[in-house]
């Protein structure tokens, strides 16, 4: 072969696209805090990647020809196309792309459970880890004031849409109604926005600044909030419609109202249930007493009642309010747990005593009267027995094993129901368990009212409320647009 030739052959071959291959690296480690150190303010967890780190991550996709890990999105984001962005260092395009499908990624890549949805659909974690797809996503979402551009809305279209509850369901529909063009008026209940993002979910876990910016980027898009607005009691749908001139309702009132441990004792003061716990010190800042008159119990000796991501935050939360030992205590074991493994790996490294297979019986007094609290909870043992209805075996008390620990604040975060303000705001058709009847577009009894997010599901995660918003606003619109 002539000098001539070689050197076309390898000019022709430096042209030609370069076929990706992904490296072989393990997963990028995050960046956590100590957790001695952590475990006794509200500083964040995990401090997120760096650009190297995020690029280093993203250097381990497959690139898949079938990405099964959209299929676990409920909002559809095309995560293939972002993570080879970020290969390419196009940052601004990366999130650009997430925001087609998600407006809010930096609060998504904090709390969604992404090992049983995206990750969880990812082929490297059937042999291995999976892509780090949640850190990427919450990576560029706090990337938006460097890289960021907002999103095009379409010309206004003269319609209006009422939205009740700003939390995760209502903003999703929210900001997708306004970037197609309608004008978007969410009513809050709370002083402020983001529902439980805002009152639910710790400062460790998701910083309330976060929630601020992602709320004021939707204000960008023209959606206007009014707050201190209940919904059912200041107005129902009816006034909306006739009064305010709007066209459309999306519920999304969430279902915060507790479930009772229905046991002795329950009312003694120093035993709230996690809603209130977690709304003082989310919402109402009573860990900073008397700065913000918001006062709220420190126990020695802290026990929670439940398994699940509430009841991992109120744990963590008690700890980083003083307490001496928090024990969280739960009917059945920690391989039924529903809370996050990472949620339940942090709890463990920060020290929260974990007490499988009890029941509380009864909680006891302290003795003193009138001005008695709670001093201890009485417990039985509980062991498992056949499936229940969940498909989880159900717990079962074994006779004579009575036992009580210490207990001078409890914590009961056993689940929550629907709260009354859907049927006082709008007249739709409710189920057994007073949740409002949609179908798989949020659309309900009443043809201009649709519904999404924990007041149809009852409590689920804050992604697929926000894919029941997504779809909401797809129905909302494609209906009010053909009128």
């Amino acid at each position: 072969m002539s000098q001539e030739v070689k050197n076309a052959a390898a000019a022709d071959s430096a042209a030609a696209p370069k076929k990706y291959r992904p490296t072989r690296a393990p997963r990028t480690a995050p960046n956590e805090e100590l957790a001695a150190e952590r475990a006794r303010d509200f500083r964040p967890v995990d401090n997120g990647f760096t650009k190297a780190d995020a690029i280093a991550e993203a250097n381990r996709c497959l690139d898949c020809k079938k990405p099964f890990c959209m299929d676990g999105c409920p909002v559809g984001v095309h995560i293939p196309q972002f993570i080879e962005q970020i290969r390419a260092e196009d940052w601004g395009g990366a999130l650009a792309t997430i925001k087609d499908d998600n407006l809010l990624p930096s609060i998504c890549g904090r709390v969604c459970p992404q090992e049983n949805q995206c990750e969880g659909k990812c082929i490297l974690g059937r042999k291995g880890e999976p892509v780090a797809i949640g850190q990427l996503e919450r990576m560029l979402g706090d990337m938006a004031d460097e890289v960021g551009q907002a999103p095009v809305c379409k010309p206004k279209n003269g319609k209006k849409v009422a939205v009740v509850g700003s939390g995760p369901s209502g903003i999703a529909c929210a900001g997708a109604l306004a970037r197609e063009g309608f004008d978007v008026t969410v009513f809050e209940a709370f002083f402020t926005g983001g529902g439980v993002l805002t009152y639910g979910i710790p400062e460790f876990r998701l910083p309330k600044a976060i929630v601020k910016h992602e709320i004021a980027s939707l204000e960008d898009l023209g959606v206007h909030f009014e707050y201190n607005s209940v919904a059912g009691r200041l107005f129902d749908a009816d006034e909306l419609f006739n009064d305010e001139g709007f066209d459309a309702l999306y519920m999304a009132v969430g279902a915060g109202l507790p479930n009772f441990l229905n046991v002795p004792g329950e009312n003694l003061p120093g035993i709230y249930t996690a809603n209130e716990y977690l709304t003082r010190s989310n919402l109402m800042h009573a860990y900073n007493f008397p700065e913000y008159d918001t006062p709220i119990r420190h126990g020695k000796h802290v026990v929670i009642f439940g398994g699940g991501n509430v009841a991992m935050d109120a744990a963590r939360t008690a700890l980083r309010l003083g307490a001496e030992e928090v024990t969280l205590a739960y009917r059945r074991t920690e391989a039924e747990m529903p809370a996050r493994l990472a949620e339940v790996h942090h709890a463990k490294e920060e020290g929260i005593k974990f007490l499988e297979l009890v029941a509380p019986l009864e909680f006891i007094d302290d003795g003193q009267g009138r001005s008695a609290s709670v001093a201890k909870v009485r417990l039985q043992r509980m062991e498992l027995g056949e499936p229940d209805a969940s498909g989880r075996r159900r717990p079962q008390p074994i006779e004579g094993s009575e036992f009580e620990i210490p207990c001078d604040v409890a914590i009961t975060a056993i689940g929550t129901r629907a709260n009354p303000f859907a049927k006082l705001c709008a007249d739709v058709e409710l189920n057994k368990w007073g949740l409002i009847e949609a179908d798989e577009n949020g659309r309900t009894s009443n043809p201009r009212v649709w519904a999404g997010g924990d007041i149809v599901t009852g409590a689920a995660t804050v992604i697929l409320a926000m894919g029941a918003g997504k779809k909401a606003a797809a129905s909302i619109a494609e209906t009010l647009l053909a009128e």
